[in-house]
C-alpha cells in the first residue's frame, strides 16, 4: 500500500548516513565507469544539503586514496549575473567545499556561465548542453529540492522538455536565498539552470532534503501528481531516482505521518497517543468523546481491538496527554541549569516563558549564547549606534582614536557594496548590539546580566552566512562551560527547521561535548526555534503560561530591539518574531482545548530526554477524573464560567 501512495522510491536514515550511503555510491561509480575503460560523470548541486556528501567524499579521498583526476563533473545552477569569485557564487562554492580539497582537473569541472554577456546567453547554454553529450551524459545526478519543489533552478511552470537555459528566480526562492545575500533585495533575479530533461537524462538521480521545513514539499513531490509547478514530480517518471530523506524532511509522508491508513501498524504507546490525536482532530471530537465508529471509519479498527471499546483506549491517552501539562510548581527547583542559546534571541523567542518560570523558581540559571548573532544586525544599527558614539565623544572628550575609528567604520558603511562582507570593526559592534539586546532580555524576567554567557564559538566567525564545520575549538568551549557548572539539567534547540543551518551545528557541538563530559548526563529539555513548536503529541512537557506570562516573554522579544520590525533573515514569515511566538504558544493550548483537556491561555512545548530516554510522566489515575461524562459536564461549565469574565487566561502556577 505504501507504494500506492509513494509514486517514487524513497530512504529515510539520518543525514550523516545519507552522506555516506551517497559518496559510497558515487565512489562504486567512479570504480566502475574507470574499470569500463571511460570516466565517471557526475552532477552537483549546492547549498547546505550536499555539503555532508561533499565532506565524505574528500575524507575518502585523503584517507583512502578515492581518484577524482578523469572524474568530469557538471554543477546545476548558477546565479546570474555572478562573478565567479563573488562569496555567493557557486564556482566559489564548489572550489571551498569540494574542488580545492580534491584532484579534479580544473578543465573537467563545470559551472553554467554565470559572466556571459546576456545576448550570449543561449549560445552559452547550448554549449553547456553540448559539453555534457560529449561527456557521454551524466551518471549520477545529486538533487536537492526548494520550498515551491523546484529542482536546480526549474521554478514554477518548468516543462518536461527544458534544457540549460536562463530562467527568472521565483519570489519564494528569493526570499530562501535572502540570508546567503544579506538581503533579499541583494538576491539576483535571474539564474542559469540545467532543464528538467537534462535532469532526467542522467543515469542514476538522487534527491536529498533535511529539516522539517522541506517535509509539506517533499510530500507533495513524492505523493502528489506530477505537476509542472512542481519540477520535483517529474522525478517520478525517472527509471532510476529515489529521494534520500532524513526523519524530519520525511514527517508529513503518509507511512510516517499516519501510517494506519497505508497498513498495518505496530502499537506503541506513542503510536497510540498519535492515532488518537489525529482522530480527534479528523473528527473535530475531543478525546473523551470519541467513539467505536469513529475508529472503525479511520482505518483504526487494528487499535480499538486492543481495548475492546473506544472508552479505556480514550481514558489512556487522555490520562497520557493530561500528564505532559506543567505549571510552575511542578516545575524543577533549585537546580543547576544550562541554557544553550544558538543565536542571542532564540531563549527568549522559544523559552521565554518556561525561562521566567524556573527563575521565579529559584534554580541556578546560566544562558550561553552560542554565536554572536552578528549577521543578523542591519547596517542602519550599525549608524544609529555610531552616531551615538560621535555625540557621546564630544561630550565626554574620548580623544582622537575613537574619532578615528568612527570615521573608518562610516566611511567602510558609505562605500559598502550590496552583499559586501563587514569589515572586523562592524562586525564586533554588531556582536556588542546582540549581546546588550541578549542581557536586556533576560533581565525582564528579573535576571542578572552575570547569568548570560556570550561563547561565540569560532564556527560561526566567518562574516558570512556560510559557516565552517563545528570543529574542536566549538566543543572545547561548550565543554568547558559545562565543566564549570555542572549542570542538572540542559536546555538545548532541537529543531531542524532553522534555514540557516546554525542551530543544527549548535546542537551538534553541545551533543559532542557532552560525549566528553566528565559529570553525570544531565536531563536534556529541547525547545524549537522561532519557525515551529513541538506537536502536543511529540511533546514530554508542556508549560501553560496565562495572558500576563505571554505578554512578560513577548516584552523580553522586544528587548531585541534589532530583530524588530523587520528582522534581517525572517525565513518565509513576514511577521515579527512576538507575532510568530503569539500564535505558536497560543496555537498549541487551541490544540490542548480541542482535545478536550483544560483551556489555557498559551502553552510552550518540550521533548524531554534522561539517559537519552523519554522521561516518564506521572500519568493521572482515571478514578481522579471520574467517569469522561462527568469530566466533560465540568469542563463545560468551567468554560461557561470564563466566558462571563474577561478572558485573561488559566494561571498556571
Amino acid at each position: 500500500m505504501i507504494q500506492n501512495r509513494e509514486k517514487v522510491p524513497v530512504v529515510v536514515v539520518p543525514y550523516e548516513e545519507i552522506a555516506r550511503l551517497l559518496a559510497r555510491r558515487i565512489a562504486e561509480i567512479i570504480s566502475a565507469r574507470r574499470e569500463a575503460g571511460g570516466h565517471a560523470v557526475l552532477g552537483l548541486a549546492t547549498g547546505s544539503t550536499p555539503i555532508g556528501i561533499y565532506r565524505e567524499l574528500i575524507r575518502m579521498h585523503r584517507e583512502e586514496g578515492l581518484d577524482f583526476s578523469d572524474v568530469v563533473t557538471f554543477n546545476l545552477d548558477e546565479y546570474y549575473p555572478m562573478d565567479p569569485d563573488s562569496i555567493h557564487s557557486y564556482d566559489r562554492y564548489m572550489r571551498e567545499n569540494l574542488f580545492d580539497h580534491i584532484n579534479i582537473r580544473p578543465e573537467n569541472a563545470h559551472i553554467p556561465p554565470g559572466t556571459v554577456p546576456r545576448d550570449e546567453i543561449e549560445a552559452a547554454t547550448d554549449a553547456y548542453e553540448q559539453a555534457i553529450r560529449e561527456a557521454g551524459g551524466i551518471d549520477f545526478q545529486i538533487l536537492g529540492i526548494g520550498k515551491t519543489g523546484h529542482i536546480g533552478f526549474n521554478e514554477p511552470g518548468s516543462g518536461a522538455d527544458s534544457r540549460t537555459r536562463r530562467i527568472a528566480l521565483d519570489t519564494v526562492t528569493r526570499r530562501d536565498a535572502a540570508a546567503d545575500f544579506f538581503g533579499e533585495d541583494n538576491v539576483p533575479t535571474e539564474a542559469i539552470t540545467m532543464g528538467v530533461a537534462s535532469i532526467m537524462d542522467a543515469r542514476e538521480v538522487a534527491l536529498v532534503a533535511t529539516g522539517e521545513h522541506k517535509a509539506a514539499i517533499v510530500q507533495r513531490a513524492v505523493e502528489g501528481e506530477q505537476n509542472p509547478d512542481i519540477a520535483a514530480t517529474y522525478l517520478q517518471q525517472h527509471p532510476n531516482a529515489t529521494f534520500y530523506l532524513d526523519p524530519a524532511s520525511a514527517a508529513e509522508l503518509t507511512r510516517i505521518k499516519t501510517p494506519w491508513v497505508v497498513g498495518e501498524v505496530e502499537w506503541t504507546r506513542q503510536q497510540e497517543i498519535n492515532a488518537v490525536i489525529w482522530l480527534s482532530q479528523t473528527t473535530g471530537k475531543s478525546v473523551l468523546k470519541l467513539d467505536n465508529l469513529d475508529y472503525r471509519e479511520h482505518y483504526l479498527s487494528s487499535l480499538l481491538a486492543r481495548y475492546g471499546s473506544a472508552g479505556p483506549l480514550n481514558g489512556e491517552v487522555f490520562n497520557a496527554l493530561i500528564s505532559k501539562i506543567r505549571g510552575r510548581s511542578k516545575l524543577p527547583t533549585g537546580k543547576r541549569i544550562v541554557v544553550f542559546s544558538p543565536h542571542p534571541d532564540d531563549d527568549v523567542i522559544s523559552m521565554g516563558g518556561i525561562l521566567n518560570k524556573l527563575h521565579q523558581n529559584g534554580n541556578d540559571i546560566t544562558v550561553a549564547y552560542q554565536t554572536s548573532g552578528n549577521i543578523a544586525v542591519f547596517d542602519h544599527e550599525v549608524r544609529r549606534y555610531v552616531d551615538f558614539l560621535r555625540r557621546f565623544g564630544r561630550d565626554f572628550d574620548l580623544g582622537g582614536e575613537g574619532g578615528d575609528l568612527v570615521e573608518r567604520i562610516e566611511t567602510f558603511l558609505d562605500t559598502k557594496q550590496s552583499g559586501e562582507m563587514d569589515i572586523p570593526e562592524v562586525q564586533t559592534i554588531k556582536q556588542r548590539i546582540r549581546e546588550a539586546e541578549a542581557v536586556s532580555g533576560i533581565e525582564t524576567f528579573g535576571m542578572r546580566r552575570e547569568q548570560a554567557c556570550f561563547l561565540n564559538l569560532p564556527f560561526y566567525q566567518t562574516g558570512q552566512v556560510r559557516k565552517d564545520p563545528i570543529g574542536e575549538r566549538d566543543i572545547q568551549i561548550t565543554l568547558d562551560l559545562l565543566e564549570a557548572h555542572r549542570p542538572e539539567m540542559v536546555f538545548v534547540a532541537g529543531d531542524l527547521s532553522d534555514p540557516h543551518g546554525t542551530h543544527r551545528m549548535c546542537l551538534e557541538a553541545v551533543e559532542s561535548a557532552l560525549e566528553r563530559y566528565s559529570g553525570e548526563q544531565p536531563e536534556m529539555w529541547y525547545y524549537r526555534g522561532a519557525w515551529q513548536e513541538w506537536p502536543v503529541a511529540e511533546a514530554d512537557v508542556l508549560v501553560p503560561l496565562s495572558e500576563d506570562e505571554l505578554r512578560l516573554k513577548i516584552f523580553a522579544i522586544f528587548k531585541h530591539q534589532s530583530q524588530k520590525d523587520r528582522a534581517p533573515f525572517p525565513g518565509q514569515d513576514d511577521r515579527e518574531f512576538w507575532q510568530r511566538v503569539e500564535e505558536r504558544n497560543t496555537s498549541t493550548a487551541g490544540v490542548v482545548d480541542q482535545l478536550g483537556l483544560p483551556e489555557y491561555f498559551a502553552m510552550e512545548a518540550y521533548v524531554v530526554r534522561r539517559n537519552g530516554q523519554p522521561i516518564e510522566t506521572e500519568v493521572v489515575s482515571t478514578s481522579t477524573l471520574g467517569s469522561a461524562a462527568s469530566w466533560g459536564r465540568r469542563r463545560a461549565d468551567r468554560r461557561t464560567a470564563r466566558r462571563s469574565r474577561s478572558r485573561c487566561g488559566c494561571s498556571p502556577g
